[in-house]
C-alpha cells in the first residue's frame, strides 16, 4: 500500500499515528505530496478525485481517502482496537477533526491570501471552533483520552498538536488544564515523537 503523504498534515499525521500504533508503519509506502487547492499534485488528483490528502492506494480496492476512512480501514486490518466505545469513540475523532479543520482553514487564509485579503473575522471563527471543541473535551471526553489507545487520543493529539504548530498563540489551553497534561503526557509516546512535524 502507499500513502500520498504531508508531515504537516494533521490529518496524515493521524493515519500515520494509527499505522505506528498498529504495527503496521513497514506495510505502507509514505509518497511525499506537496499540493494546495490552488496547485494540486497530479499524481494524488488521479488517485482521488477531491485530491486531497490523506490518500490510500491500495491492491485489489480503489483508493481511500479520508482520514477516518483510512483510519477504520487500518484498524479493521490490525483487528479493530482503536473503535471500541462505539459512536461516542466516532463524535471524539470527529471533534478532533473539527480543530483539524479549523487549524489548516486558518493556515490557508495566513499562508494563501494576500495579507491585504485576509478576513479577521474568518480567524477568530475558526479559533472559537478550536476553542469550544476545546472546553467541551474537557468537560466531556476526559475518561476516553485517559484509557487504552484508541482513535480519539490519536485524533485528538494530531489536532491540538498541529494547532500548537501552526497557531501557537491559539491559547486553547487557559480553561483546559486536564487537556493540556493529557497532550503534554501524551506527546512523549513514541508514535508522536517520530511523526512531529516540526522534525521532517
Amino acid at each position: 500500500m502507499k500513502l500520498f503523504y504531508s508531515a504537516s498534515s494533521p490529518f496524515v499525521r493521524k493515519v500515520v499515528l494509527v499505522l505506528h500504533e498498529t504495527g503496521q508503519l513497514e506495510d505502507v509506502a509514505l509518497l511525499p505530496v506537496t499540493t494546495s487547492v490552488t496547485g494540486p499534485d497530479a499524481a494524488l488528483a488521479a488517485s482521488n478525485p477531491l485530491a486531497k490528502i490523506p490518500a490510500l492506494t491500495r491492491e485489489g480496492g480503489p483508493t481511500l481517502y479520508d482520514s477516518r476512512v483510512i483510519c477504520e480501514f487500518l484498524d479493521a486490518r490490525a483487528g479493530g482496537a482503536l473503535y471500541k466505545g462505539g459512536w461516542d469513540m466516532k463524535v471524539l475523532e470527529a471533534t478532533a477533526d473539527g480543530i483539524m479543520d479549523a487549524g489548516v482553514s486558518m493556515a490557508y487564509e495566513k499562508r494563501l491570501r494576500p495579507a491585504d485579503k485576509q478576513w479577521d473575522g474568518w480567524l477568530d471563527g475558526q479559533r472559537h471552533k478550536i476553542l469550544g471543541a476545546c472546553a467541551a473535551v474537557e468537560a466531556r471526553w476526559m475518561p476516553a483520552l485517559n484509557g487504552p489507545v484508541n482513535i480519539g487520543q490519536l485524533a485528538m493529539a494530531a489536532a491540538l498538536a498541529y494547532v500548537d504548530f501552526r497557531h501557537p498563540d491559539a491559547g486553547w489551553r487557559e480553561g483546559n488544564p486536564q487537556l493540556a497534561e493529557w497532550l503534554r503526557a501524551f506527546e512523549s509516546r513514541p508514535s508522536m515523537q517520530a511523526t512531529r512535524p516540526d522534525a521532517a
